[in-house]
């Protein structure tokens, strides 16, 4: 716990805001001033006034509407100075929430692919907003509720021994002993109820939401009443944790109301005692009535409060891990920009492995001369895709290397090696946005002219011009309401925005019917001129045109050549070849020419 507030503390007291710290300064001061008016104003300013009544002179009335008049200024006083607080404060919770909410959505995006291929994106949704939104809350709490009580109860304490005697103080300390005793035992054991019942939360929530993303696969397979039984089955877990934690709540109340009632009650008949013996007035009684009240007020919240900041601390420490999680792929401290002269591309003796137990390529050597077209091809799992992935740095090599232009891609900043690749992905996912904001996501600051050119060079402008909103049409969730081969061609449109000089063409028109694919390879082949381009593909008839096809088997390079080379050869890729041909007659398809 304390670990974890000392990593918060670098935000709740930022080092280059010298405006946010002069805040918590002039809060702290409204805190001081409230407390010392409520302990001394309200109860002393009520005592006198019950006193003046007592002692049956009714010419000190004005004296005593004068000590009412001060009791209810002081009371007033007490809310306005909270409520001061609370305003000066407020920017100082909202900005340290904001800072380290953007820490943590900056990291999530800089950590390596595995990463979120192994952590669920609702999970880890969930995570950062609870954490995010306990800061506010345990801020709160631990400035205004626990530091404050601390305060109150050694002014009370101190009165207390000015004017009363010691069985008072010994009550007063032995009750709050008592109390804060009864509640860390009791809200520990609802803490641990608590974490069950976020855990459930947690994991109903991480299945509704990995549902909702695959409803297409769930309607494939008529399961919608299958995944609505298995949230349903998630939720009654949760609603009984928490039924069982809320029925706690009750014996905590019960247990707090005990031990404080019993204290008042002790404490006041104490004072009546003292007063039969002519040793304290009337107004002492309603006195230490009232300072006790006042100090019970925020004890019976403190199990709450407790629960409140433990719990938060326990969503931040969740947060900080996201934080820790370390970055498979990092910079070198010395790496430099990439600087393209000719974007020659060579991969030497690559070896690498998702599991180290499971080697996907067994040293591969590519040599991708600047301005070539090379395909690569192969059997499915060949590692014709971990390729790509590769060149992005999504991973690092096992075992030899990877360069551009004889630099290592290694010793580059990650930044400018992405910078100057674009790709065209065989699944592409567009943001449920415009159709102008998914083109222009390919470089940041993108012009309307750059945006409507790379949509005429993708061949999507006149589907787009067809459109009632034009660019501003909305593509719906992850592009759904688009198709396949509009899909595509954003993508082919963003890539033309980024203008990278190496482009990756990984399955582009795999999932399309021949006639869409068809259209987009001709979009394809003609943005490949002038660029280094690698295109990854299952279907052999999309490649007939590059300078040279490699064909991946095993992890290793089979074979290498031009279309008609490798025919000759009538080795792994003639026997793909004729297998591809075979079905596209099945099919009824048109029969590319062998050349």
């Amino acid at each position: 716990m304390l670990a974890t507030l000392r990593r918060f503390l670098p935000y709740l007291w930022p080092r280059h805001a010298p405006g946010l710290r002069a805040r918590i300064v002039v809060a702290m001061l409204l805190v001081l001033c409230s407390k010392l008016v409520q302990v001394f104003g309200a109860p002393f300013a009520l005592q006198g006034a019950i006193d003046g009544m007592a002692g049956g002179s009714r010419d000190a009335v004005w004296f005593v509407i004068a000590l009412v008049a001060g009791y209810a200024a002081a009371r007033l006083g007490t809310v306005l100075f909270d409520n001061l607080r609370n305003a000066v404060f407020e920017r100082v919770g909202q900005d340290a929430t904001r800072r380290l909410a953007a820490d943590v959505f900056r990291h999530l995006h800089q950590l390596s692919l595995r990463f979120h291929l192994e952590r669920r994106t609702g999970a880890v949704t969930k995570t950062v907003e609870r954490g995010t939104k306990s800061i506010d809350t345990m801020l709160y709490f631990l400035l205004f509720n626990i530091a404050p009580t601390i305060l109150e109860l050694a002014l009370v304490i101190g009165i207390f021994a000015v004017k009363f005697n010691w069985w008072l103080i010994a009550g007063t300390v032995a009750m709050v002993v008592v109390y804060i005793g009864f509640t860390r035992m009791v809200t520990d054991w609802r803490s641990k109820l608590r974490e069950k019942m976020n855990d459930l939360d947690t994991g109903a929530v991480a299945h509704a939401v990995d549902s909702l993303l695959n409803f297409e696969t769930v309607k494939y397979f008529n399961a919608e009443e299958r995944e609505a039984t298995r949230y349903e089955n998630a939720v009654t877990a949760y609603a009984k944790a928490a039924t069982t934690s809320e029925n706690s709540l009750a014996w905590l109340n019960i247990g707090q109301s005990v031990i404080t009632n019993t204290m008042l009650g002790a404490g006041m008949a104490l004072i009546v005692y003292g007063w039969s013996q002519a040793r304290f007035t009337p107004g002492d009684v309603m006195l230490v009535s009232t300072l006790l009240s006042q100090l019970f007020r925020p004890l019976d919240m403190l199990g709450w409060v407790y629960r409140t900041i433990r719990q938060g601390v326990i969503d931040m420490g969740a947060m900080f891990d996201l934080l820790d999680s370390a970055a498979e792929v990092k910079d070198a401290p010395d790496a430099t920009p990439l600087a393209v002269d000719r974007g020659h591309v060579r991969f030497e003796g690559v070896h690498f492995g998702y599991d180290p137990d499971r080697e996907i390529l067994k040293g591969i050597d590519l040599d991708i001369p600047a301005g070539a077209t090379v395909a690569v091809v192969g059997p499915s799992g060949a590692g014709k895709s971990t390729l790509a992935r590769l060149m992005y740095r999504f991973y690092d090599v096992t075992g030899g290397r990877i360069t551009i232009d004889g630099q290592d891609i290694r010793d580059l900043t990650q930044s400018s090696l992405r910078g100057s690749i674009g790709i065209v992905p065989q699944d592409t996912v567009l943001f449920n946005d415009t159709i102008g904001y998914n083109i222009a996501y390919g470089r940041e600051g993108a012009g309307a002219e750059e945006i409507a050119s790379a949509a005429r060079g993708a061949a999507i402008a006149g589907f787009i011009q067809s459109l009632p909103e034009g660019f501003e049409t909305r593509v719906g969730e992850r592009g759904l309401k688009l198709s396949g081969g509009e899909k595509q061609r954003v993508a082919i449109a963003r890539t033309l925005v980024k203008n990278p000089p190496i482009l990756i063409l990984d399955e582009a028109t795999s999932a399309l019917d021949s006639r869409t694919e068809a259209d987009i390879q001709a979009t394809l082949e003609a943005i490949e001129h002038g660029r280094t381009t690698i295109v990854i593909a299952h279907r052999l008839s999309t490649v007939v045109h590059a300078d040279r096809i490699i064909v991946l088997e095993a992890g290793r390079v089979a074979e290498q050549g031009t279309h008609a080379q490798l025919l000759r050869k009538n080795g792994l890729y003639a026997e793909m070849w004729a297998r591809q041909a075979q079905e596209r007659e099945a099919e009824g398809g048109e029969e590319v020419p062998a050349e």
